[in-house]
């Protein structure tokens, strides 16, 4: 980087000088797409082992999954946080598309629904995405307007959901922490199970928060075919 520096900085640079600056100008590239490639490996090796172990993954695993060192992850990515957003930006992303489309339904109570259970389903396919959405909306995450506006979304869809008669009026927005982490255990649960499991769970809930009791035409899933004996027999 210095020499580079050096050759820019003169003014009349004689023939030599012009190869050497042609060979670094040849090299620029390679560096740049090795960089670019590295980034791309950093960010799939991440989603896929967060995705297995959660959030808490160390980094050097996640440098051992992409093939580089802890060096160049660190160059690309100076802490969690940094990688984290960035792993998770595709996710949160459509989270909000999801949660926009919700406000949008003409019916606030099916819009209400249909974003708890696109939720419920996200959470279950990725074990990391509790976490990093649960942090990517917190104060300390450093993206207080983009939390601000998803929590005046949501909150304006709990209260026309209620003013519709579909949403019992105790229901509180905070109370999405709730859901997330009542599902968030069924992550837990083996994978051949955890996508019924959660269905039910997140039906008998929604069945919990309407008013009056009403069923608004969602039927309840059949049970999983999970035993109660391998619930018990199931890593904590």
């Amino acid at each position: 980087m210095a020499e580079t520096t050096q050759i820019d900085a003169q003014q009349a640079p004689n023939d030599s000088e012009g190869a050497v600056s042609g060979r670094h100008d040849s090299v620029r590239p390679k560096l740049r797409a090795d960089a670019a490639d590295n980034r791309a490996r950093i960010l799939a090796a991440a989603r896929e082992i967060i995705a297995e172990r959660g959030i808490e993954v160390p980094m050097t695993a996640i440098a051992r999954r992409a093939g580089v060192g802890a060096a160049t992850l660190f160059r690309r990515f100076p802490d969690r946080r940094s990688l984290i957003a960035e792993v998770f930006a595709t996710q949160l992303t459509h989270c909000e598309s999801v949660l926009e489309e919700a406000a949008a339904d003409p019916d606030p109570w099916h819009g209400f629904c249909t974003f708890v259970e696109d939720l419920g389903r996200m959470q279950i396919e990725d074990r990391g995405f509790t976490e990093a959405f649960l942090s990517a909306f917190s104060e300390d995450a450093g993206i207080d307007e983009k939390r601000l506006r998803a929590e005046a979304v949501f909150a304006d869809l709990v209260e026309r959901a209620q003013n519709s008669g579909g949403l019992r009026p105790e229901f509180n927005p905070s109370d999405l922490l709730l859901i997330f982490l009542a599902n968030g255990g069924i992550s837990e649960a083996p994978p051949e199970h955890a996508h019924d499991l959660s269905r039910r769970l997140i039906a008998y809930l929604l069945q919990s928060f309407e008013a009056n009791g009403q069923r608004a035409g969602r039927s309840l899933p059949g049970p999983s075919r999970m035993g109660i004996g391998e619930v018990f027999a199931a890593p904590q």
